[in-house]
């Protein structure tokens, strides 16, 4: 009885074991044989999706801990660079920062050898130490070539903030994962999976990464996309799991192609890192405790570097290089040092007017820095580039220019003077400035600051309102011109940093404000007696004119001039900086800024025609979101008082700049579309200023076009004046690599008023 009701259970026990043999040799004989399983067909694709999906998000779960889990590290990093120019014509000699290629040389190389410094999460400090290569100018893609070797390929962006990144946090949201191939034996898996962008972006990427299993770490990443007008493609290899770099990446490869107006440049680069100290995160107890202060981030930013021993040399390159050259390369040195030798001896005599004619087309069409041997050294962009102009419904299309002068000095003091001039096509105005400072204790960011140049012409309202008193038949007001002023200004201050983050300027400011057009004040009555005439007969109380006090004459001025001593005082809790030899930088906080500005204008000074007091609050700070996103908000209060024969309201917080510049000005910060003479008209207001800024924020970017935005902002702009209340400003901007538009919308008193926009070029600006 027994036996015959666990019979047929003890039989269905032995065909499993059986079974199970079975199946624990296949997998035993499919282990030693260790071979790279192709994902089977037999699977609906939407199931290696959700595998995918389930991968994905161990290893997006784990990234966060693996981004900052090398604390930081010091490497040597070997790159070698070759470039092709497969397409050319004149456009080339007009992109700023391009090197100027040589007659009938398409191929050109070269290899840098520097020290690297890395800290936890994104902090890159890169020093060369020698460098060896066929062009004294080498394309390096405008000077943001390192980038492309300073990934984290954990961090939720790539490319410092350019790109997300497919281990971002929200990732899944905007690309798709798909297994290509599951490689290794059962206990070292490794899956290979492609990520494939949901939308057509610059801010995506495609490609693959191939994870390991367990530890859900990266192996190699692949990724291709657009920065502006670079396609590339990016390889990235990683240690090996357990190994002291398994999350640190050993290899780079890139390749990029440029391509411009007919014009196409092939880049290939390799690098190569060598580490000599990887230092892991501790537990906190763990650390050793800090002698310096929390915000000096001096060891992250400063790598110690001897640069006296910069080599240029060809034979010592060769003991450093780690990747023999190539036949190929080889050959294009060997071409490279014939050139060379075969130029030095056929040299003919300098045209001293060719020369100089072709000197004076460089400037014109290329940027370039002038050397001026132990003088210091001059920055310029080139004097015609339509990449300098801005248009602004309100304002009109505006050009600007902008020279830099630098010399550094013993002990890290330095000396900077920029000039900067434009023109304003609508007001067909010239403007032009002058800022030049010395920092004379870096260490302490002491500083002399001269700042002269002209202004925006200011509007007198003053004087408007007493013309009111006046009757119309009295004079003749075609002949009267009191609404614009030209503006000559000389602003002279000390700056210096009392504490950390607490800084003090100290200085003077001095204007002298003329008028646009000389007023004449001539009588429409030719039988009246003269002005002065009748301004006795009025005082003496002969009431020639019952309506007219002739006392409101003696304001009305040609000249005006004001001298006020100034002081600003600004602090900024938390500021985070640090030391570059003897000079402070100050870098980023947690947060706002905090300023005060309070100026006293003194009457006879230097002819000074009037006194007033000014001062002024004000708030700003920027709060990253991460992910790319940011919020920007500033608040601020202004004033004038003790007025007397003063005509001109002018805030230094509440401005408007007469050549506005791009996307990173402060287009956040000021009004688009607000009348000029409402600056200068009220002597006290209220402002509040909110940006926000994003991709894929309204643009579904699914359009052709759209790809190309990089960004986008929603702007409120609100102000309170004695005649406004409130004066608002609605907007919308994107970005691109090419122009930055911005559309507004402005409402006075709660009622629409109008639309308008703002575009700048952006192309190689950025």
């Amino acid at each position: 009885m027994f036996f015959s009701i666990f019979a047929p259970i003890y039989k269905e026990i032995l065909r499993l074991k059986r079974l199970l043999f079975i199946w624990i040799s296949i997998c035993i004989l499919l282990s030693g044989l260790q071979k790279v399983k192709a994902v089977p067909a037999a699977y609906p694709a939407d199931h290696w999706t959700r595998s995918a999906d389930s991968i994905m998000a161990k290893v997006i779960f784990f990234a966060p801990l693996y981004e900052r889990i090398v604390e930081s590290y010091k490497a040597e990093l070997y790159i070698k660079g070759w470039v092709n120019i497969r397409k050319k014509n004149h456009i080339l000699r007009y992109i700023p920062s391009m090197f100027r290629p040589k007659k009938g040389v398409r191929e050109y190389m070269m290899e840098t050898y520097s020290d690297l410094h890395f800290t936890a999460p994104n902090i890159y400090d890169q020093k060369v130490k020698a460098s060896v290569g066929t062009a004294s100018e080498f394309w390096e893609l405008d000077g943001r070539l390192p980038e492309y070797f300073h990934i984290n390929i954990y961090s939720s962006t790539l490319l410092h903030d350019k790109l997300l990144s497919p281990l971002a946090s929200n990732a899944q949201k905007y690309y798709t994962y798909r297994i290509d191939t599951v490689m290794g034996d059962r206990h070292n898996l490794q899956f290979k999976i492609r990520f494939i962008p949901k939308t057509k972006s610059f801010q995506l990427v495609g490609g693959y990464m191939v994870v390991s299993d367990n530890v859900w770490s990266v192996r190699e990443m692949r990724f291709a996309g657009s920065s502006e007008v670079v396609r590339f493609n990016n390889l990235v290899k990683m240690g090996e799991v357990g190994e002291a770099d398994e999350f640190l990446p050993k290899q780079y490869d890139v390749e990029a192609t440029f391509r411009f107006l007919g014009n196409v440049i092939d880049g290939s680069y390799e690098a190569v890192l060598d580490y000599k100290n990887i230092m892991q995160k501790l537990p906190a107890s763990a650390r050793k405790p800090k002698t310096k202060s929390k915000y000096d981030l001096s060891e992250s930013y400063t790598l110690r570097t001897d640069t006296n021993t910069y080599q240029r040399d060809t034979t010592y390159f060769n003991a450093l290089r780690p990747i023999p050259l190539s036949p190929h390369e080889q050959t294009l040195y060997q071409d490279y040092f014939l050139r060379r030798d075969t130029l030095a001896r056929k040299r003919k005599p300098v045209n001293e007017r060719l020369e100089f004619w072709g000197q004076l087309g460089d400037a014109l069409i290329s940027r370039y820095t002038v050397d001026l041997a132990k003088m210091g050294s001059v920055r310029c962009s080139p004097l015609i580039n339509p990449f300098l102009l801005s248009y602004s419904g309100k304002h009109g299309f505006s050009y600007r220019q902008e020279f830099k002068y630098n010399r550094l000095f013993t002990g890290d003091r330095l000396l900077r003077i920029v000039p900067r001039v434009g023109y304003n096509f609508k007001e067909n105005e010239f403007y032009w400035r002058v800022r030049s400072d010395f920092d004379y204790w870096p260490r302490k960011r002491a500083a002399f600051h001269v700042d002269f140049g002209n202004g925006n012409r200011i509007y007198s309202s003053d004087v408007l309102d007493d013309l009111k008193a006046i009757p119309d038949s009295l004079f003749d007001f075609n002949q009267i011109h009191l609404d614009y002023f030209k503006d000559l200004y000389l602003n002279v201050r000390h700056s210096w940093e009392i504490v950390n983050g607490l800084s003090l300027d100290v200085g003077v400011s001095m204007h002298r404000r003329t008028e646009v057009n000389r007023s004449k004040f001539i009588m429409n009555f030719p039988t009246m007696p003269p002005v002065k005439s009748a301004t006795r007969a009025a005082s003496g109380g002969s009431p020639l004119f019952p309506n007219f006090d002739p006392s409101i004459l003696n304001k009305f001025r040609h000249t005006y001039n004001s001298f006020a001593p100034r002081i600003r005082l600004s602090w900024t809790p938390g500021q985070y900086y640090y030391m570059n030899g003897e000079r402070k930088i100050n870098l980023y906080s947690k947060y706002p800024t905090v300023s005060v500005d309070w100026e006293r204008g003194i009457k006879g000074v230097l002819q000074s025609s009037g006194s007033y007091e000014r001062i002024e609050l004000d708030l700003q700070h920027t709060i990253p979101l991460g992910l790319m996103r940011d919020i920007y908000f500033r608040l601020g209060w202004g004033q004038f008082t003790n007025q007397k024969e003063l005509y001109f309201v002018d805030f230094a917080n509440l401005t408007r700049s007469n050549l506005p510049m791009g996307w990173n000005d402060e287009i956040g910060g000021v009004f688009q579309l607000l009348d000029g003479r409402w600056y200068n008209s009220s002597r006290k207001y209220l402002r509040g200023h909110l940006t926000y800024e994003a991709p894929f924020l309204i643009l579904p970017h699914l359009m052709k076009y759209t790809q190309y935005v990089l960004n986008e902002r929603l702007y409120l702009n609100a102000l309170v004046v004695p005649h406004l209340k409130p004066y608002l400003e609605l907007g919308y901007g994107i970005g691109t690599h090419i122009f930055d538009f911005g559309l507004f919308a402005s409402f006075a008193n709660w009622k629409y008023q109008e639309i308008g926009c703002k575009f700048t070029f952006e192309l190689f600006n950025r």
